[in-house]
């Protein structure tokens, strides 16, 4: 081995050692602060549970998928032309293996539904997990930003099953820039401007994960210790902008978009029985289902009872609404999330 080969060995080595003490450094916080995130862990688990138990499965869709519509906010509407029908919302999670079941479930049913113009559905993704120790929320985010990128080529639904299928093991890396990538040749995605989005959303993740929560965490417990953990994850990050810690490196990525997802549905479902408390959370019209929302005869019945609605967001305007968009990376006036 040459000497040139050695040192780059090393170096690369020692940065491995760096990462695994920042990761180890942030899971111990988050140890402190993740009481709220308990209370979400406990009803992903419970959905999981009632899924479990409950009876009726997706027979297969095989037909053409109604067309998707990506929206401003980065959500996608699937629906037939003209559709006058019950609005289906669906929060989810990639990392959520509750999440994963809803999908093996329903995905084809929705599939149906929205082909047969007998509702709209309305994807929207989420990160629960973004205040969790890594790998989870890496997973999360990963998994969101890249879905958004498949989006602006027009294969949102197609890249959400293949995610679902390949959803990480809780506790275990996955969804890396390599898989990812390669799952959006296998969908029809031959942009190479996805793969170059997909690695430009890696580097955002890398820092949140590593820099930008372990700075918040750690000075939202040595300055609010008494608040911190009853704040939810938008307010802590408004906070921590009002307080020095910068989280402008966000601005214009699509894990910044996702993290605002996140934090639109708490302020949209706040209160009251229709109230966001963990994924997956399916509404009808606004309504939030309850057990019948994991069931295929469940949500065929309610979409049936329910009148027609209309999505509360609006489309990417213009002909070209699905391309690409810029990479977070791409642009002299953004910052480079490597930095």
């Amino acid at each position: 081995m040459s000497k040139a080969s050695r040192k780059a060995n090393r170096e690369r080595l020692r940065q491995e050692r760096i990462k695994e003490q920042k990761r180890a450094k942030r899971n111990k916080l988050l140890a402190v602060i993740g009481a709220a995130v308990a209370v979400v862990a406990l009803v992903v688990g419970g959905g999981y549970l009632v899924m479990r138990l409950q009876e009726g499965s997706s027979s297969g869709f095989e037909g053409a998928t109604a067309p998707q519509t990506l929206q401003q906010d980065g959500s996608v509407v699937m629906a037939a032309d003209g559709a006058r029908a019950p609005v289906v919302e669906v929060y989810a999670d990639y990392q959520c293996p509750a999440c994963r079941n809803f999908e093996q479930t329903n995905s084809d049913t929705l599939k149906q539904l929205a082909a047969d113009g007998r509702a709209i559905v309305h994807l929207r993704p989420v990160s629960i997990f973004a205040a969790q120790p890594d790998p989870i929320s890496s997973n999360s985010l990963r998994g969101g930003a890249a879905a958004r990128a498949a989006a602006d080529h027009g294969r949102f639904v197609e890249y959400n099953d293949v995610l679902f299928e390949n959803q990480p093991a809780e506790g275990s890396e996955g969804f890396s820039v390599e898989d990812l990538t390669a799952w959006g040749e296998e969908v029809g995605i031959t942009d190479p401007a996805f793969a170059e989005r997909v690695a430009a959303e890696d580097a955002v993740v890398e820092k949140f994960v590593t820099d930008y929560y372990p700075e918040l965490a750690a000075k939202a417990q040595a300055d609010i210790p008494d608040r911190v953990q009853t704040m939810r994850l938008a307010e802590l990050m408004e906070w921590g902008s009002d307080n020095g810690v910068d989280a402008t490196f966000l601005d214009d990525t699509y894990v910044g978009e996702l993290l605002d997802a996140t934090a639109a549905v708490n302020a949209k479902y706040s209160e009251g029985d229709n109230a966001f408390a963990g994924t997956p959370s399916v509404y009808v019209n606004g309504v939030l289902m309850g057990n019948e929302a994991y069931t295929v005869n469940g949500l065929v019945q309610a979409v049936e009872d329910a009148e027609a609605g209309e999505p509360d967001t609006l489309p990417v305007a213009g002909d070209d609404s699905m391309a690409p968009a810029e990479s977070p990376s791409s642009s002299p006036s953004k910052e480079n999330p490597d930095e």
